[in-house]
């Protein structure tokens, strides 16, 4: 049996809560997760997801879309192409 260590992070409870409630419904423990995330980082010689900083651009549609402005609402996906003109 090979040795295992032992991890310590402090993250925000909703965060965690979250998570764990997706590892579940995944059959995946939380150690398990974390494993399967290093494992990725080992086989991609970095993280296994792009990190960037938002665009200026990107920045001004998320604080427009966080006030509520320019938010188109559609009841389903047909509602939503029918807007769109697609």
């Amino acid at each position: 049996m090979s040795k295992t260590a032992i991890i310590r992070a402090r993250v925000e409870p909703s965060l965690k809560e979250g998570a764990e409630r997706i590892f579940r419904r995944l059959g995946v423990s939380t150690t398990q997760a974390i494993a399967m995330f290093y494992k990725q980082v080992a086989l991609r010689q970095g993280l296994p997801f792009e990190v960037a900083i938002p665009t200026k651009k990107t920045r001004r549609t998320f604080q427009a879309t966080d006030a509520g402005r320019d938010v188109v609402l559609c009841r389903d996906a047909g509602d939503m192409f029918k807007k769109l003109g697609i």
